[in-house]
């Protein structure tokens, strides 16, 4: 394995009724002040606002409310929640959604307390955390990013057409409160690709070097075949606890850090994804869906070890009798099957993209990363996307 350092600052607690056993003594700890960041109004249906408002209460806090927080979070939006942190004098935001809620919160904690343009100094380019952002819990109601147990987050800038992602560990959430039952009234669609959006951060790590034994395939091999069990068990019975906990789970050690230990890393798919969402806000697990098989099938002559393997520990092909490039290939398609067994798009056309849509542009406006079997170039991901049309 290469050398690593590894780190995980946040504190989670999870399991069934974990939010009101936990919150309100955890928030304790912090100011009377309390930003509650959430989406499109959904916690308020399904109960979970007046559990937490419950909690927050009891804990003597208060409260003011920055919601409306979207799939793909913008710039905007980040200024909008470090405003009203500002103004209220904010001693701890807490965070109740899925990653994209997540993922907004954390840019808030930086952008509330930094003086200069968060965008510039932390998003267009890396930068290095000089302070200390504002404290951050979350509690997790859609399984899938991730984001829970990391200091990442992927911001929008509509302006510039720039969907990026950033990993600063001091933006790692205090703590995280994961209750499995809180995902059962997210609806099929987004339970099933933010499952898939889960499987392909496993298969980014798991498709780099090194390619010798290590310890982190094994866990991602293991974690792939446990999330291909679990959407098909969540599929058939949406209350299915084993399966929901398990996925939600295996969200988060898809993106700790853990499997990351030792590997190159291959994001270029979602590189692609994120920049295909800057123009057309797409929904990401979908986009991951269309794009993989044919990524894949681009690059898997050059990684040919890792995808045989991949065939054979993941999707349970029979090495016997075939050739190691066809028992590659096989596992490629053995995905592409599952995606359309499980619904996902499968062409971009699905996604809303249409002939007026400048392909070219997007590709162009993509990073070339450097974990990639075969190193990508703007003309073979504009091939890409055209195969994905």
């Amino acid at each position: 394995m290469n050398n690593f350092i590894f780190e995980n600052a946040t504190k989670t607690f999870f399991g069934e009724g974990c939010v009101k056993e936990y919150l309100a003594c955890l928030a304790g700890h912090y100011g009377e002040n309390v930003l509650l960041a959430y989406g499109g109004g959904s916690i308020r249906k399904n109960g979970i606002y007046d559990q937490v408002m419950e909690s927050l209460t009891k804990a003597g806090k208060k409260v003011t409310e920055f919601s409306g927080i979207m799939s793909n979070p913008t710039y905007e939006k980040v200024l909008e929640g470090a405003r009203l942190a500002k103004e209220n004098k904010v001693d701890l935001i807490l965070g109740v959604g899925g990653g994209s809620v997540m993922d907004c919160c954390k840019a808030v904690s930086m952008a509330a307390v930094y003086d200069g343009d968060v965008w510039e100094d932390f998003w267009a380019r890396p930068g290095i955390v000089e302070f200390e952002p504002l404290p951050l819990g979350v509690i997790v109601t859609a399984a899938g990013t991730g984001s829970e147990m990391n200091g990442g987050a992927v911001i929008t800038n509509k302006k510039l057409k720039i969907k990026t992602g950033r990993d600063y560990p001091g933006c790692n959430p205090k703590f995280a409160l994961m209750d499995p039952v809180y995902t059962y009234s997210v609806p099929k669609k987004q339970m099933v690709s933010g499952g898939f959006d889960t499987l392909s951060h496993i298969m980014e790590i798991y498709f780099s070097k090194p390619d010798e034994e290590n310890v982190s395939d094994d866990i991602s091999e293991a974690l792939m075949c446990g999330v291909i069990r679990d959407l098909r068990s969540a599929i058939q019975n949406p209350q299915d606890y084993t399966a929901r906990s398990n996925l939600m789970w295996a969200a988060t050690m898809a993106e700790n850090r853990i499997i990351k230990l030792g590997k190159q890393t291959d994001f270029e798919c979602h590189q692609m994804e994120h920049q295909l969402g800057a123009y057309v806000d797409c929904n990401h697990g979908e986009g991951l869906a269309v794009l993989h098989p044919v990524y894949y099938r681009h690059i898997y002559r050059e990684g040919l070890s890792k995808f045989r393997r991949f065939a054979v520990n993941v999707w349970k092909i029979p090495a016997k009798g075939k050739r190691e490039e066809e028992l590659a290939l096989a596992g490629v398609e053995a995905l592409a099957d599952f995606i359309r067994e499980i619904g996902l798009p499968t062409t971009l056309r699905e996604l809303g993209i249409n002939e007026r849509v400048d392909l070219k542009a997007i590709a162009d406006s993509c990073n070339l990363l450097p974990g990639s079997y075969k190193r990508m170039t703007h003309e073979e991901i504009l091939e890409i996307f055209q195969e994905c049309y």
